[in-house]
């Protein structure tokens, strides 16, 4: 079965994604066109990356068409997507097109055109078949699939996006320059010993100063 395309008992025709195809009359070639703005269902999208919000609008173009097997049903679906850049973090906001075609089959007919009672069904075939239930079918599924596909599994908010520094988190795009000073761990150990030297010659150099200092005032006494 396809990702989310549980198939429901009961279709409601008051559902805004639950389209009927009555007025094509079961004639071949017949075609009707139909667009509907609906409110976006939940979890519309690539989970906690990028996604239409739940209730966002979402323009949908149809074009269904019947033929032999059921209704081959064309469309479009435009939103705006939100998300989260992946290399800076901060929020993004994109245009979405999804497109889609799919086929809903009368329930009496697999997609040969021929009456299952005719001859087995191959239940791998089966799968991918959709029914129209007493007319209708339920466009989300479809709609789910197509807006996955036709969105970004790694969405940037501009391909040019430096993101943040690896050393300390600062968003690059704010002060391209940014950088840290690299030190090379294999010299670290002496830039310490270097360091204990350099203090310990300077307190000889003070010692030696204060024994002279004393001496010279031993003489004048």
């Amino acid at each position: 079965m396809k990702a989310g395309r549980a198939l429901s008992t009961h279709l409601d025709h008051r559902n805004p994604l639950v389209f009927d195809t009555h007025e094509l009359g079961r004639r071949p070639g017949a075609l009707q066109r139909i667009s509907r703005t609906v409110e976006a269902p939940k979890d519309l999208g690539i989970q906690d990356v990028v996604g239409v919000p739940e209730g966002a609008p979402v323009e949908i173009e149809l074009r269904l068409e019947s033929v032999m097997e059921g209704v081959l049903v064309t469309g479009t679906a435009r939103a705006s997507a939100e998300g989260e850049c992946v290399r800076c973090l901060e929020p993004l906001e994109l245009a979405l097109d999804a497109d889609f075609q799919e086929l809903f089959s009368y329930p009496d007919a697999d997609d040969r055109g021929r009456s299952k009672q005719a001859e087995p069904a191959d239940d791998a075939e089966d799968e991918d078949i959709i029914p129209l239930e007493d007319g209708l079918f339920d466009l989300e599924p479809v709609l789910r699939d197509a807006v996955v596909l036709a969105l970004p599994m790694q969405p940037v908010c501009r391909e040019t996006c430096l993101g943040l520094c690896s050393t300390c988190g600062f968003r690059l795009e704010d002060d391209p320059d940014h950088h840290h000073d690299a030190v090379d761990i294999r010299w670290a150990a002496l830039q310490g010993l270097a360091g204990t030297i350099q203090d310990g010659e300077k307190d000889n150099m003070s010692g030696t100063a204060s024994d002279a200092q004393t001496a010279a005032e031993k003489q004048e006494k």
